[in-house]
């Protein structure tokens, strides 16, 4: 059976309610809708029709009908209506993280507070890949005896840093003007022309030579493998806790641990291309704790190569048209402002 224009009408207009109010509907409720001039009795065969083809569930015997995660996915693929932002809705984005990026290493904390206050739903902000990105300083710091913090700030703003082991004979002084030569030697220097520039300083040094070496080692493992707990960001983690469907208590708690792992949210949200919209509904996510979840996300670049990834989660009934609106914005104006810094 083919959906015609009737159905997909009917099927619309009945997605588009239970999104706004996440109660089953009626056929006397889509009658009522201004457009619909079919009576009540033709709606139902058609909703009848609907939950044959899959369409539709009916979650009591008296009760009207909610979308299925098959219904969601038409909607996103053919039906949903795009959505703008308003001015102030842009500029109030756009003003926020103008703000917040004086503090660079704020930028992405920033996006993602921002990101759940508009859509009201969760968000998750993954970082570039680091080993796309580029160092923009090094801070050799003194600790304690032979010991010392290095502290590497990527293209981005994201902060590294490690303990390292300080060979005899080297103090403060000597880190400082280490810190300085590695800044000046390493800075806007993607991974592989690090490792060029650290052939040529290990080629010259004599006193450094092992501290080099052992900073060229952690630089590699920071930038290269990446993927640590900090380069995911969480905004708004109580947000689907607001929601009906989250009313039950091991919904809650099974979804609030998937937002504990981050190495499971970067599975979930990291994408590879450009802004494009990636829509995943229910059981595509892949995880039991998110079948009555949607994750939608797009990209956002620092420079040419840099790729990070900005995710919503929300219920499957989320506001579909509205959130691929406020992500693709936000991409769009979080590219500029971290692009500003490389």
């Amino acid at each position: 059976m083919q959906l015609d224009e009737r159905k997909y009408r009917i099927l619309q207009a009945i997605i588009d309610d239970y999104i706004m109010t996440a109660m089953p509907v009626g056929s006397r409720t889509i009658s009522r809708k201004a457009g619909f001039s079919f009576s009540p009795a033709t709606i139902r065969n058609e909703m009848s029709d609907l939950e044959e083809l899959g369409y539709l569930d009916q979650p009591h015997t008296s009760a009207g009908r909610v979308p299925s995660n098959k219904a969601y996915r038409l909607y996103v693929d053919h039906l949903m209506k795009a959505a703008k932002l308003s001015p102030d809705e842009r500029e109030r984005i756009h003003d926020h993280l103008i703000d917040k990026s004086k503090r660079v290493e704020g930028v992405i904390r920033s996006a993602a507070d921002v990101l759940s206050d508009t859509t009201k739903y969760t968000s998750v902000i993954v970082a570039p890949k680091l080993g796309t990105l580029r160092i923009k300083h090094v801070q050799l710091v003194p600790v304690a005896d032979r010991t010392a913090l290095m502290i590497i700030v990527t293209s981005a703003g994201i902060v590294k840093d490690a303990v390292i082991r300080v060979p005899e004979g080297l103090d403060a002084d000597d880190l400082y003007s280490i810190s300085r030569m590695l800044t000046q030697k390493l800075a806007d220097k993607p991974l592989e022309a690090v490792r060029q520039a650290f052939s040529e300083m290990l080629r010259n040094a004599e006193q450094s030579r092992r501290l080099l070496g052992e900073t060229l080692s952690v630089i590699e493992k920071k930038l290269e493998t990446g993927g640590d707990a900090s380069d995911v960001v969480i905004g708004g983690s109580s947000n689907l806790l607001e929601y009906p469907e989250y009313s039950d208590v091991n919904k809650a708690r099974n979804f609030l641990a998937v937002l504990e792992s981050k190495d499971t949210l970067r599975q979930l949200v990291s994408r590879d291309g450009g802004m494009e919209i990636t829509i995943r509904i229910g059981p595509e996510n892949g995880r039991p704790e998110l079948n009555d979840c949607s994750i939608v996300t797009a990209s956002y670049r620092v420079g040419d190569h840099s790729n990070g990834t900005l995710g919503i989660i929300g219920p499957t009934r989320m506001n579909y048209n509205r959130v691929i609106s406020v992500l693709d914005f936000m991409g769009r104006a979080l590219s500029d402002v971290l692009s500003e810094y490389r």
